[in-house]
């Protein structure tokens, strides 16, 4: 229907002398203006500079020429807004076979036969999985699901630093406490808390100690050229610690990455790129080279050090190089971190448009957001930093106790506090724009009956029990009757594919978050005033319809942010 509406309204501003390509339609912020609107007369009348409510009355008088069937009227409102109402009994229509959409329902094939590789999560072995990692996880996933909803292909890669300053660190602590070091066959968790131990004690020494450091730096070069079995040995015990943690938290978080590219992989390559554009790109500083991006509006960064190690700007050069070698025919390459280096990859991409513009042109830097905390601070299980473990583990102790006395068994138990832990934070991290910083309020956050994700998961389990209530009453699956009016929640279903389509576009998950937030309040309203399952009611049916159609969409726009919806809350 849009597209016809959109079709309608160029033909309309066209044989005005108008530009088409100015046509837009958008929601109404208040849906009882109508289903569409569109500020064509706004944007024409400021061009040629022209009353906008007068323009906005001929592009209406011609509409209405040929008004689309399905309309039940086309209305302006303030200045010049155009408004076009959708008849209620279409949108009941609607409603009923959306209801019958599936897993299908929000998806389209606008983009079939792009292929998308995106990275993201990119954690660090021998030191913790933070919260920082678990944001970008987060983002990166739901961007993912975004994508896919278009028909893209969609590749996930995830780029583990299992090399550098920081491992040489750990290890130099480790060398110290060997008759400390956990067994393999230990619980993974203490293993790996181990190595985050061993990490800021080494990190303590290289800052306060000059022989520590002198001594950090050597290992650091030892781990780089293999040069000593006792210290790889320790070295590949650690990196396989961290590397199957991680493989848990991916588990529990719905995430599943299709390829891995390691740190350690691309110092080589890295090396080899930097060197061969030399004079074009790179150029020798103090024994050091670097790019000089003061020369581009940016800043200057080392790409290989005094000692001819390979920086993380050369190895990002060999990660580059080595995502376009795997996958020549990608269309768009997408890295996800932290807004804080924004910056940074300002420098690698324009290093990078020197000697490849088209990778460079076909790679995009997603910044996001850092979490922040209600109280303040929260307290840290590995050094100084805030793990993820221990983060999902504080909320699921609240939700645990939270449906204590809801009967459920101890594996059932465990595995819900599981899904709404998750569920509770993905939605945290992804209600708001992704640049910005969160505010994580652990109370709010596992509230069933505010802005949170457990408060979607629950309203989408009512629906499937109000579900199950139709079926064991036996109310026809037949919708023969329709309402003479629709609520709100109808208004609303319909827009669903285009939320799906505008957030992708606009690489906005939260569109879909506040999206779903409206319809879970909309329905829950509904559900408040209105009997549902009735076998005398004769709309009982198209009630039962309309359930299934919202439950539908909640459960797959939760599948968009990476939120599992729980068979019982």
């Amino acid at each position: 229907m849009k597209e016809q509406i959109l079709e309608c309204l160029k033909k309309a501003v066209t044989k005005l002398g108008i530009d088409a390509s100015d046509a837009n339609l958008s929601f109404p912020d208040n849906v009882d203006h109508g289903d569409y609107t569109t500020n064509i007369a706004l944007i024409s009348a400021g061009k040629s500079k022209t009353n906008p409510r007068k323009l906005a009355e001929e592009i209406v008088k011609e509409i209405e020429i040929k008004t689309p069937d399905f309309l039940e009227s086309v209305t302006i409102a303030g200045p010049g807004f155009i408004n076009f109402k959708i008849k209620e009994g279409i949108l009941a229509k609607e409603v009923v076979k959306l209801s019958e959409a599936g897993d299908d329902l929000g998806k389209s094939q606008t983009e079939a036969g792009k292929k998308i590789l995106i990275e993201y999560t990119d954690p660090n072995t021998f030191k913790a999985f933070h919260i920082g990692h678990l944001m970008a996880n987060a983002i990166g996933e739901s961007l993912s699901r975004l994508i896919e909803c278009s028909g893209a292909s969609v590749t996930r890669l995830c780029y583990a630093a299992d090399i550098g300053l920081h491992i040489a660190k750990a290890i130099w602590a480790w060398q110290r406490h060997l008759n400390e070091t956990p067994a393999d066959d230990a619980d993974i968790i203490p293993r790996t808390a181990f190595l985050g131990k061993m990490y800021v004690e080494g990190t303590k020494a290289y800052d306060d100690d000059p022989i520590a450091k002198k001594d950090i730096d050597a290992l650091n070069k030892v781990i780089y050229d293999k040069s000593d079995d006792k210290v790889m040995a320790l070295y590949e015990k650690g990196r396989k610690w961290s590397l199957d943690h991680f493989e848990l938290l991916y588990k529990l978080l719905d995430t599943k990455f299709d390829a891995y590219l390691y740190e350690s992989e691309m110092a080589t390559v890295g090396l080899k790129i930097v060197k061969e554009n030399m004079s074009k790109v790179f150029k020798e500083s103090d024994g050091a080279i670097v790019f000089h991006g003061e020369d581009y509006g940016l800043h200057t960064r080392v790409f290989i050090n005094s000692v001819g190690l390979p920086t993380y700007e050369a190895k990002d050069m060999g990660l580059n190089a080595t995502k376009f070698s795997k996958y020549p025919d990608i269309d768009q390459s997408i890295i996800v971190t932290a807004s804080e280096q924004n910056e940074y990859f300002k420098v690698i991409l324009k290093a990078l448009s020197l000697f490849d513009k088209e990778a460079a042109a076909k790679t995009m830097h997603i910044g996001h957001g850092m979490m922040r905390f209600a109280s303040g601070k929260m307290s840290s299980r590995t050094g100084n930093v805030i793990t993820a473990e221990s983060l999902l583990a504080d909320v699921r102790e609240m939700v645990a106790e939270k449906i204590a006395s809801r009967g459920f068994g101890e594996g059932e138990a465990t595995e819900i506090s599981d899904i709404i832990a998750v569920g509770a934070i993905k939605y945290s991290v992804l209600r708001s724009a992704i640049g910005s910083d969160i505010i994580f309020d652990s109370a709010k956050s596992i509230s069933f009956e505010g802005d949170s994700g457990p408060y979607l998961q629950y309203s989408a389990v009512r629906a499937a029990s109000i579900l199950e209530k139709a079926k064991q009453e036996g109310v026809s699956q037949t919708v023969n009757s329709l309402p003479e009016k629709v609520s709100l929640v109808e208004k609303l279903l319909i827009r669903f594919p285009e939320i799906i389509s505008r957030a992708k576009a606009e690489y906005a998950p939260q569109g879909v978050a506040n999206y779903l937030m409206s319809l879970a309040g909309a329905f829950n309203s509904f559900y408040a005033s209105q009997v549902i399952v009735d076998k005398n009611d004769k709309l009982s049916p198209y009630y039962v319809a309309l359930t299934k159609a919202f439950r539908q969409t909640m459960v797959n726009g939760l599948w968009v942010l990476g939120i599992k919806v729980p068979e019982k809350m």
